[in-house]
């Protein structure tokens, strides 16, 4: 029986551990500020910005959310952009993903200066990222799968991590993250044949496709760590990746959904905030 990796009790310790460091930067003068951007009514967003809020004022940041219609052009939202990484007070912009149809999301991300890129993603901090250069603000959630991975006490360096999914938010990133680790990576993908076959072989498995319960209990090795980023909204509640209830019989460590790296990747923004605050 696998060990479940809490995901809202480590969040909860690094929120904790950031609120003495809300406190130096005040005593410096320094009043850490994020500004979040939504564009639309999605409510999976909102919910989502409504969360952030409240885990800001929980440490100490300063939030601010700028609500705008579905149908505000790229061109506003780029003006909004641009005001933002003009302000002084403001340290983190945050653009919430999805964005409607008709704006061009990597147009937007790439404006936003990469000083105050809290979400990590601009082609400046990925590439700098990539290259193993400087000190970039790294995306929220492949930083959050890393902690947890981490916090197992099992050593990346060796072991062999499977990462499944090849998207810029989590996939790539996290790839990255583990070969900077020393870990021999493997990314795997929906074209990838014989998916299982990979994946037994993966020490660490990092599971990041959005398809429930697409990794079963037969695809993962004897106790790997199985880190399962995957949520989707199903009639029965919310579903990861992984086929939970029956991968935990064969896990070493698994993360649940919900719960796991969900809460992480909000910890994981107030600590980027908090880097843009002290860079600045």
């Amino acid at each position: 029986m696998a060990k479940i990796i809490d995901g809202k009790l480590r969040a909860k310790e690094i929120r904790d551990s950031l609120k003495n460091e809300v406190l130096a930067l005040k005593s410096k003068g320094i009043n850490p500020k994020l500004s979040v951007v939504l564009v639309g009514d999605d409510p999976a967003s909102h919910i989502y910005v409504s969360n952030k809020e409240k885990a800001c004022a929980e440490v100490g940041i300063i939030s601010d959310a700028h609500k705008l219609p579905a149908n505000t052009k790229e061109s506003d939202l780029m003006k909004l952009v641009d005001k933002l990484n003009k302000d002084k007070t403001v340290h983190g912009i945050l653009v919430q993903l999805p964005m409607p149809d008709h704006i061009v999301e990597e147009n937007v991300i790439n404006s936003i200066s990469p000083a105050k890129d809290v979400d990590g993603l601009s082609i400046s901090n990925m590439g700098l990222l990539v290259k193993g250069e400087g000190d970039p603000l790294v995306p929220c959630t492949p930083q959050g799968v890393m902690d947890l991975i981490h916090s197992t006490g099992i050593e990346v360096k060796g072991k062999h991590a499977v990462v499944v999914g090849r998207s810029n938010l989590v996939g790539k990133p996290a790839a990255i993250l583990l070969l900077k680790e020393h870990a021999t990576v493997t990314q795997c993908h929906s074209r990838t044949i014989d998916l299982g076959f990979v994946t037994r072989q993966a020490d660490i498995l990092v599971a990041a496709t959005g398809k429930p319960k697409m990794i079963t209990a037969d695809m993962i090795k004897p106790g790997a760590v199985v880190i399962d980023v995957g949520t989707v909204r199903m009639p029965t509640g919310l579903s990861g990746d992984v086929d939970f209830e029956k991968a935990k019989d064969v896990a070493g460590f698994i993360t649940p959904v919900p719960g796991g790296v969900g809460p992480m990747t909000i910890a994981m923004l107030l600590k980027n905030t908090l880097k843009a605050a002290s860079l600045r």
